[in-house]
């Protein structure tokens, strides 16, 4: 599994921009946090390889998490994964509810 790391908000257009040709996964993890651990590691093991996934750690980056929250009018919450096609965010999921079959 190979994650973009997202730390520049200027990746944010880049994303959107590219998901009108591939979808993109935004996933939003705090290192301080089991749940969130979980997640990660829930993805990393069944991570379909066609996808495109940028990680985003929230605690060196927590002003793009803002923008994102902005951008795509998605309430933070930590972990989130967030799917974005043509554009917009046609699926979110937090916590737990994050599962790699979410990504096919």
């Amino acid at each position: 599994m190979h994650w973009k790391h997202l730390t520049h908000p200027e990746q944010l257009d880049e994303i959107q921009s590219f998901s009108f040709s591939q979808v993109q996964y935004i996933f939003k993890h705090s290192t301080r946090c089991s749940i969130s651990t979980v997640a990660k590691s829930r993805l990393e093991k069944s991570f379909p390889e066609n996808c495109s996934i940028y990680y985003l750690d929230l605690l060196a980056y927590r002003n793009i998490s803002n923008q994102i929250a902005g951008k795509w009018n998605i309430v933070h919450e930590s972990p989130q994964l967030l799917k974005i096609e043509n554009g917009v965010c046609t699926f979110h999921a937090n916590h737990l509810d994050i599962k790699a079959e979410d990504l096919a």
